[in-house]
């Protein structure tokens, strides 16, 4: 790996004019969360209901008692052994960040087309925490367009990520948000999919620091170096 070297004195100059950039991209990613925040959203109407661990559940109980809540459509399967390698890279992540921002009244659950037990057990083998429930039964993850018929599939296109696009599996990744006010109503406030939850990965941010960042140039695809966390043996 060749790199300039050069004075600390060229260093600190090189460096300021990149700390120009970064706070531009800061100032335009506050920007950013300002207008996301000011999206309309839409009333839910339909009563969904999850298998959960300790029972039936509705949406409006994976709320945990706060007012916001965001759900990651968790990529499993119902004949999946083992839930989406990408989708656990994100769950990684929750836990650490769920314990605080729950003192901010946002609450966290994953919602996945497999029966509960499955969910259950690679939420054991993975030492999660968080909420996690079965839409199986439910129409849920249809409607928010993160699950696909065979029919659909076999038309050749189905919507993702606000656009027709051709999908061999029944089942794919996002990201949703929801507010419950006082009288008990439930808005959809956001949605994002594809690469629209990357800054959720601190994994990749830390890389993204580094001299060598993701270091994918070599890869099939970028993101095949994934692993599930137990599962990447001696090759770290």
């Amino acid at each position: 790996m060749t790199h300039p070297i050069v004075s600390r004195e060229e260093w600190i100059a090189a460096r300021r004019a990149l700390l120009a950039k970064e706070k531009q991209l800061t100032r335009q990613r506050d920007q950013l969360a300002a207008d996301r925040r000011s999206l309309p959203w839409v009333k839910i109407g339909k009563a969904y209901v999850f298998d959960g661990p300790n029972g039936r559940m509705t949406l409006a109980d994976l709320f945990q008692g706060r007012s916001q809540l965001v759900i990651q459509h968790f990529m499993f399967g119902p004949d999946w052994e083992e839930g989406c390698v990408g989708c656990s890279f994100g769950a990684d992540h929750v836990d650490a960040a769920r314990q605080h921002f729950e003192h901010r009244d946002l609450s966290f659950a994953a919602v996945s087309r497999t029966a509960l037990s499955r969910i259950e057990a690679f939420r054991r083998r993975m030492g999660w925490r968080f909420l996690w429930v079965s839409s199986l039964d439910s129409d849920f993850n249809y409607d928010f367009d993160v699950s696909f018929t065979k029919e659909q599939i076999a038309q050749g296109k189905v919507t993702y990520n606000y656009a027709p696009v051709s999908s061999q599996s029944e089942d794919l990744s996002g990201i949703s948000v929801f507010y419950k006010d006082e009288a008990g109503g439930i808005f959809h406030t956001y949605s994002t999919f594809g690469r629209g939850d990357e800054l959720l990965g601190t994994a990749y941010m830390y890389l993204d620091l580094a001299p060598k960042g993701r270091d994918e140039g070599g890869l099939p695809f970028p993101s095949a170096w994934w692993r599930h966390h137990d599962k990447y043996g001696d090759d770290r």
